[in-house]
């Protein structure tokens, strides 16, 4: 009896693997039929959100911005709440697990590697020349051509070669996450292998904190958040059930335990007044996704929201070098406030250009090379 409502928790009503005959008795249609729902554009807003929220700890409250004790004169309490603009780092992982499983529905493993290549290199491309270009000018980091080389790549850390900026890290484990959730791809994205993928990642990335090198690789810290991204996909495509919103809660409570090693990380030492401030963000991130998993949001469809969308990754990827350089320069001859205000809009500015007129094209290019070559190899013998 246990068992049997345990197999029925692990796949929607009317679900069958590939090959396993469906009851005669259920006339209804598959649930893995159902058209995969239209683009949430909410998610667009929530990703700009974690990218301004991360911007304001860079240029504002971060050590490397270079404001010293003069940051919170000249922001007031708007520096208290950029200490932990970091934490939107966590909420575009959970975006991140929640938009993968919904694009990789359906996909073979060739067309999902493509469709993350085309989206990720164009503006990463400029981003590393740009940002090397800048420290090589300016001299705030030494930079090398190897290093560049590598970063070209987007492989610098299991090479053991340092971030051309150091905000790349994030691309590492997302590459790290892609490279796991390729085998469910592989393997055939159904309701059943996603449920157990995240079982299991979650269940490791608790067991191997003893081997570092294994934690790195399956990205254990952060596993948390792509877990619960894609449970709260499961949940918005399917419906909630007791099993989907038990690994949204076991995701939660692993990342509120973490989050005392993220805030040494980034902060250093700290207290229970700082950790009370990052669990009730972190908290406050699931809760949200957890709203919108259940359908609140979706009417949220303004046009701008998908250009917002646009403009988070390029100023993700370009804020931090170019934006500590200039604060560098000019925060000697500017008000502080006026400095940043006009900083983040000429960033909002570059990050549109880079949008419209490096990476659309050199996306569609790409796509049309990925698309050839996915042809010639599946047609070769």
């Amino acid at each position: 009896m246990l068992g049997t409502m345990r197999s029925q928790e692990l796949a929607p009503p009317a679900q069958a693997e590939p090959g396993e005959p469906m009851a005669q008795t259920a006339p209804e249609p598959s649930p893995m039929d159902r058209p995969a729902r239209p683009r949430l554009r909410i998610l667009d807003g929530l990703r700009l959100l974690a990218a301004l929220a991360v911007v304001s700890w860079h240029l504002i409250a971060a050590p490397t911005a270079g404001w010293a004790d003069a940051g919170a004169a000249d922001f007031g309490p708007l520096a208290g709440i950029a200490r932990y603009g970091w934490l939107g780092v966590e909420l575009f992982f959970l975006i991140s697990g929640f938009v993968i499983g919904m694009s990789s529905w359906g996909r073979r493993v060739g067309d999902f590697a493509a469709s993350r290549v085309v989206r990720l290199y164009p503006a990463y491309w400029l981003a590393v020349l740009a940002s090397a270009a800048v420290l090589a000018l300016f001299g705030t980091r030494e930079v090398t051509w190897p290093q560049t080389a590598a970063n070209l790549t987007m492989l610098q850390n299991p090479l053991g070669v340092p971030d051309v900026d150091p905000s790349y890290w994030t691309l590492g484990v997302e590459l790290r996450f892609y490279l796991l959730f390729a085998i469910v791809v592989a393997l055939g994205v159904t309701y059943r292998r996603v449920v157990y993928f995240c079982v299991i990642w979650l269940a490791v990335s608790i067991f191997v904190s003893g081997q570092p090198w294994l934690a790195w690789l399956i990205s254990a810290e952060n596993v948390p958040y792509f877990v619960a991204g894609l449970a709260l996909f499961l949940v918005h495509r399917f419906g909630g059930t007791p099993l989907l919103w038990g690994i949204v809660i076991a995701s939660w409570l692993v990342a509120l335990y973490r989050v005392d090693s993220h805030l040494t990380a980034t902060l250093g030492e700290h207290g229970p007044a700082e950790w009370i401030p990052a669990g009730l963000i972190i908290t406050g991130c699931f809760a949200v996704m957890s709203l919108i998993a259940t359908g609140h949001g979706s009417r949220i469809s303004w046009p701008w929201l998908v250009t917002a969308g646009a403009l988070t990754y390029p100023l993700y990827l370009l804020h931090q070098t170019l934006g500590v350089t200039v604060i560098g320069g000019l925060r000697a001859h500017v008000p502080g406030w006026l400095l940043v205000i006009v900083l983040v809009a000429g960033l909002l500015g570059l990050a549109w250009l880079v949008h419209r007129y490096v990476e659309r094209p050199l996306a569609a290019w790409l796509k049309r090379a990925a698309t050839s070559s996915l042809v010639a190899m599946r047609s070769a013998r």
